[in-house]
């Protein structure tokens, strides 16, 4: 089978997920992808640009979640009406914290309900993206006046599942290094510095751990858009002499050997679909500290989760418990 997969934003996870999937399939996958930026307007204009560069005639048109769908099928209706296109839910724009639609309202939601509505088939990475994305629906359209057309969810469930985000972990193998048990302990941060992140949470942690005497270091990694944020400078003042790494690792070899090397994976996340960056933490060694939701306690095992979920604003708490032992976790079976 010939499948056209569209990627509007062509980087960090959604670039994993496309160069993988053409590398492991066993069908033909032609990769038409757009720069990784100005993630609005990709959400508004890609489905122009992609139907002027889909030329061919593929069995299936796999399309990323960061477009516009049902202008796409418009544009195209004259010569791909016939092609099946099945929509990749890498995330939604419903579920996202408040403030990332302070400025903009539904209008990027509603645009995923609209591709959602117009995809012959929809996968969502993961169940609980699955499940929140449903919950989201009706809320968003209550909020409008009237026809609030909500017999269309149990339309867009019906054609709905869950395709969990495929993974190439093994090329971490390579870049293997064995950890120093005197070294200090280094905990690692491997998330976009951004708002649903919660970066500060994350910060103000680490201030308390340091003020208490707990030894560790720093490894920052995560990818940060602008101006330098106040809670990354506040991390550089009061923190700078325990951090190794500050900013995005673009060499992907000094990437993994950092994680093979890292003690500790935290998250603070308040918007979490999947989460590529604790999977490729968890299965280099790292003992991952996670808020217990989102998607989350499904990447850790019962036997695992009083270790490694924290409630709430225990992470300090949790830290504390595995900075003042010498707990070590196994978190690769």
């Amino acid at each position: 089978m010939r499948i056209a997969l569209l990627e509007s934003y062509y980087g960090g996870s959604h670039k994993a997920w496309a160069d993988g999937y053409q590398r492991f399939s066993r069908h033909e996958i032609d990769l038409i992808t757009l720069p990784a930026q100005f993630w609005k307007w990709r959400m508004q204009g890609a489905a122009i640009t992609f139907a002027r560069l889909l030329d061919a005639q593929p069995d299936l048109i796999l399309a990323s979640s960061m477009m516009d769908l049902s202008i796409f099928r418009a544009l195209t209706r004259e010569r791909l009406a016939e092609i099946p296109i099945a929509m990749y839910f890498h995330e939604n724009q419903l579920s996202y914290p408040q403030s990332r639609r302070q400025n903009h309202g539904w209008r990027y939601g509603f645009i995923n309900y609209v591709s959602a509505l117009c995809a012959d088939a929809n996968f969502f990475n993961s169940q609980f993206h699955c499940d929140d994305f449903m919950a989201q629906l009706p809320r968003m359209l209550k909020h409008f006046a009237d026809y609030n057309e909500l017999q269309t969810i149990d339309e867009i469930r019906a054609k709905s599942s869950v395709l969990p985000l495929g993974i190439d972990l093994r090329r971490f193998d390579e870049h293997r290094v064995q950890r120093q048990e005197k070294e200090m302990p280094l905990i690692v941060w491997n998330h976009r510095w951004e708002h649903d992140k919660d970066p500060a949470t994350f910060v103000e942690s680490m201030i308390a751990l340091a003020a208490e005497g707990y030894d560790f270091q720093l490894a920052i990694t995560g990818e940060r858009f602008g101006e330098l944020p106040k809670s990354l400078a506040k991390a550089q003042s009061h923190l700078g002499d325990r951090i190794l790494q500050l900013g995005y690792v673009d060499s992907f070899e000094e990437y993994a050997r950092l994680l093979w090397r890292a003690d500790f994976a935290v998250s603070t996340a308040r918007q979490e679909f999947f989460g590529l960056s604790v999977c490729e933490a968890i299965y280099c060694g790292c003992i991952p500290i996670l808020p217990d939701r989102l998607n989350y306690p499904d990447l850790i095992t019962e036997e695992l989760k009083p270790f490694c979920l924290y409630q709430r604003d225990r992470l300090t708490a949790q830290m504390r418990y595995h900075l003042g032992g010498d707990l070590r976790l196994d978190t690769t079976k």
